[in-house]
């Protein structure tokens, strides 16, 4: 059996490599959520972080509202360098 790819997937989910990690862990324990919540957090996390961007950007008029593939690693330094960890 071939594995399907899409090829746009990492372009239209910047949340992918976590969403896979998801299925990898649940996979790997039988299906068990309790073993996985590490994964669904780190997943849930992302989905809020680049939803907050998204909706950032689409306020602002920038296009395109979610940033390419390229810019994802500037973008998540930046926000790193403006919230303060207490």
């Amino acid at each position: 059996m071939t594995k399907l790819i899409n090829r746009d997937a990492a372009r239209l989910n910047p949340c992918i490599k976590e969403q896979e990690q998801s299925y990898q862990c649940l996979n790997k324990n039988g299906f068990d959520h309790a073993k996985c919540e590490v994964y669904f957090d780190n997943y849930n996390i992302c989905k809020k972080f680049w939803g907050k961007v998204y909706q950032d950007r689409k306020s602002k008029g920038l296009q395109p509202y979610m940033p390419n593939v390229d810019d994802r690693e500037k973008i998540k330094e930046e926000y790193k360098k403006s919230v303060r960890f207490e």
